[in-house]
């Protein structure tokens, strides 16, 4: 499962993260509920004031400015064309709103109620009758079925998501079903919360000058939507400025008590990081979340840390770490091995790169859920091991015999026998040494190319460049392509490696079938960036997706754990267990932050009489 917070911090920090655990429903008839949870209990009661985490008193008022890296071209964020504005979901609004405190639950935010049967055939919405967009006009049960009917038709993750609903009807202006086609789908109530509220009536009508709306394509016209925010000022590629709805429907509803405390945020782009980074610690930016190792090592021993006008905090969080890798693009033909692929695992030294690029900070990656229950950890057994059983001819016989574990060196740079193991890997795969160079059996060489979004990644990419040449193989590294250059190739699948982050909640769900699916696989712009096309996986997801239990789901995705990694479709990279905070004094947060989110910015406030930069 993702979170509506996961979706606006992507949006916002062009990054990776998730919350939330999935359980068996408790069997309950249908009954109007003020919230949805896939633990037996919600943490807060019916006519709970306000979440626990936020600050009832938080000031209003102030800007936010956030240094982002790259460009856009679009304020449409539903559809795989073009690269949208960061921040863009905070102008809409979805049926429910997580909690982030606790794993799993969702609360009434445009939804007044939800209703399910204990077989989770269907779930059922009541809208509040006071929900607004923010030019006036109602949201109704008409503008729900048109956005869930529209989001799935433009976007393979949305199709993906929301595979299992068959049927979306309104029961009244007010009220909308959405029938499932397959009973026992456990997250999907919470799912369906998640869903973003369009405004049919904007879509469907004429622009400034008098031209036909269509939401499958890119635009730069300021959407309406029924958010705490909407768009007041747009420097195409370079600027998008949020201002704060002062009459916002929501505002003193329970689940908005104490967040959206800003008046204005405003997203600032940049083409470099080094120049991201100087914007911040000259006061051009209020806030950032640091996610390169030597930059946390090295670069804030400046006087705004040490007289305390910048602060610096480590914030941890119990979320899953997910997994970043180096990904294959499985339809190359030359990645179609898995020898291969585990022979350029052998190629990369992460201890030398750890000790000597980042300053010992990061755990290696041996899990795709990472820092959580939810990794596969020894040999296979119990449940597990039965999910596993009917693949065995399909599967590495070492996964069901040998605990994973990536390829260890010293740290020294003396990477040589690992080097030998992945030469030896190559050579049984068909790629052999002929006059020093990595050919097939037709003369053909092996070579590849790399491209990166991120030029800091150049010099951990520089040395596994240099041993990859070692063993044969011609390589190329690109680096000097713009965002919208390389999310078309990525979209459109033309690429060799990446490094790609894929994130991962406490409760996987239907969101695996747009990472790992066949189906996903064949769809341009799905997440399935890999290619990944196996049965066994094919059938784990399933089971993960249909676990009846905690103890179901947390076998069923250890087992699909071990598939992937004993597949070795990426080359696992590092994680943290905190997130790297700096930020200028003026900004505050509440003490301490949630247990699965920083919830920037939606928590946090501008100090009232706080010296800002033009001060």
């Amino acid at each position: 499962m993702i979170t509506g917070n996961l979706v606006r911090m992507m949006a916002l920090v062009m990054a990776v993260a998730g919350i939330a655990v999935t359980s068996a429903l408790p069997a309950r008839s249908e009954e109007d509920r003020h919230g949805v949870s896939l633990f037996d209990n919600l943490k807060y009661p019916t006519g709970f004031k306000n979440f626990d985490y936020v600050n009832v008193n938080a000031p209003k008022g102030g800007v936010l400015r956030y240094a982002v890296l790259g460009s856009f071209d679009s304020l449409n964020p539903y559809i795989v064309k073009g690269d949208s504005a960061a921040g863009i979901n905070f102008i809409y609004d979805t049926l429910l709103e997580p909690s982030i405190d606790e794993a799993g639950s969702e609360y009434g935010l445009i939804a007044e109620s939800v209703s399910y049967p204990d077989d989770v055939s269907s779930v059922t919405f009541t809208l509040r009758k006071v929900a607004r967009f923010n030019d006036g006009k109602p949201v109704t049960a008409d503008d729900v079925i048109w956005s869930l009917e529209t989001l799935r038709k433009l976007n393979p993750f949305y199709s993906a998501y929301y595979k299992n609903v068959s049927k979306a009807e309104a029961l009244s202006p007010s009220k909308v079903r959405f029938t499932f086609s397959m009973k026992g789908n456990r997250e999907l109530p919470l799912i369906m919360g998640q869903l973003p509220v369009l405004p049919k009536h904007y879509w469907m009508s004429k622009d400034t000058k008098g031209r036909q709306r269509d939401i499958s394509q890119t635009t730069l016209e300021a959407p309406v939507g029924s958010g705490p925010y909407r768009i007041s000022e747009v420097k195409p590629g370079n600027s998008i400025t949020y201002e704060r709805v002062k009459d916002y429907w929501a505002k003193d509803l329970p689940v908005k008590i104490g967040t959206n405390n800003f008046d204005r945020m405003s997203f600032v782009y940049y083409l470099d990081p080094e120049v991201a980074l100087v914007a911040f610690t000259g006061d051009r930016a209020d806030f950032r979340l640091e996610n390169s190792a030597k930059n946390w090592a090295t670069r804030y021993n400046i006087p705004p840390v040490k007289d305390g006008r910048i602060k610096l905090e480590k914030l941890r969080t119990q979320n899953s770490q997910g997994m970043q890798g180096f990904a294959f693009n499985m339809r190359r033909d030359k990645f179609k091995d898995a020898r291969v692929r585990e022979a350029f695992n052998y190629a990369f030294d992460f201890e030398w790169a750890n000790k000597t690029l980042f300053y010992g900070q990061y755990t290696r990656n041996n899990s795709f859920f990472a820092n959580s229950e939810l990794a596969s950890s020894g040999v296979p057994t119990g449940a597990e091991l039965k999910l596993l059983e009917p693949f065995r001819a399909d599967l590495p016989p070492a996964l069901f015999t040998n605990p994973y574990k990536n390829p260890e060196a010293d740290g020294s740079g003396n990477n040589r026998g690992n080097l030998s193991a992945a030469g030896k890997l190559l050579d049984a795969a068909g790629w052999k040494i002929v006059n020093g160079k990595r050919v097939n059996d037709k003369g053909e060489r092996f070579n590849v190319e790399f491209i990166l979004d991120n030029p800091t990644f150049e010099r951990v990419v520089a040395p596994y460049r240099q041993s990859l040449e070692r063993l044969g193989i011609e390589v190329t590294l690109r680096s000097n392509i713009d965002s919208s250059q390389y999310q078309n190739r990525i979209d459109h699948r033309d690429f060799d490696i990446i490094v790609h982050s894929i994130g991962q909640s406490l409760s996987p769900g239907n969101e695996q079938r747009d990472f790992w699916s066949c189906d996903a696989a064949k769809l341009d712009g799905s997440r399935n960036v890999i290619g990944i096309c196996d049965s066994a996986v094919e059938a784990l997801i399933d089971k993960v997706i249909f676990a009846k239990s905690r103890e179901e789901l947390v076998a069923a995705t250890r087992a699909l754990d071990r598939v992937l990694l004993w597949k070795h479709y990426v080359v696992p990279q590092w994680y943290l267990s905190y997130e790297r905070v700096a930020y200028w004094a003026r900004l505050g947060h509440p003490e301490p932050t949630p247990a699965y989110s920083i919830g920037f910015p939606d928590i946090w406030w501008y100090k009232p009489g706080a010296r800002g930069p033009t001060q």
